[in-house]
Order: C-alpha cells, then sequence, then structure tokens
C-alpha cells in the first residue's frame, strides 16, 4: 500500500464511521502528510509504507486492521 491508497482508504473509513477528516500537508515536511480522523492524528508519506509502519499509522488512529 502507497501514501495515496491509505489517505483514501482513512477518508472512506471516517466517512462510514461518521468522523472528521482532514489532511494537512503544511504541519510536515517533505514528502509526509498529517491526517487527523476524529481526535486521532498519524502521519502518512507518499510512497510505499510497509507492514510495521502500517500496523503503527493504524494503532495511532485507533483503527483495527481488519476494519481497514
Amino acid at each position: 500500500m502507497n501514501g495515496r491508497e491509505f489517505v483514501r482508504r482513512a477518508r472512506r473509513y471516517a466517512r462510514k464511521n461518521s468522523l472528521t477528516f482532514r489532511l494537512d500537508s503544511r504541519r510536515v515536511k517533505g514528502s509526509h502528510q498529517v491526517i487527523y480522523i476524529g481526535d486521532r492524528i498519524t502521519t502518512v508519506q507518499h510512497g510505499e509504507i510497509h507492514i510495521g509502519v502500517l500496523a503503527s499509522m493504524l494503532k495511532d488512529l485507533g483503527i483495527g486492521r481488519e476494519e481497514f
């Protein structure tokens, strides 16, 4: 999975669960963005996301892997 796909899925998850979604690329430098879902936050890179990083990002957002 890459960063764009993660953002797409996160937006879909937030919409499905009636949570607010916000994407902020001004807060970090380079090829990273910050995603807010509800009151949770994580940083997303543009390139390929490895399994361990993906698990950590989902944990930051409070999303179960099977839900995503």
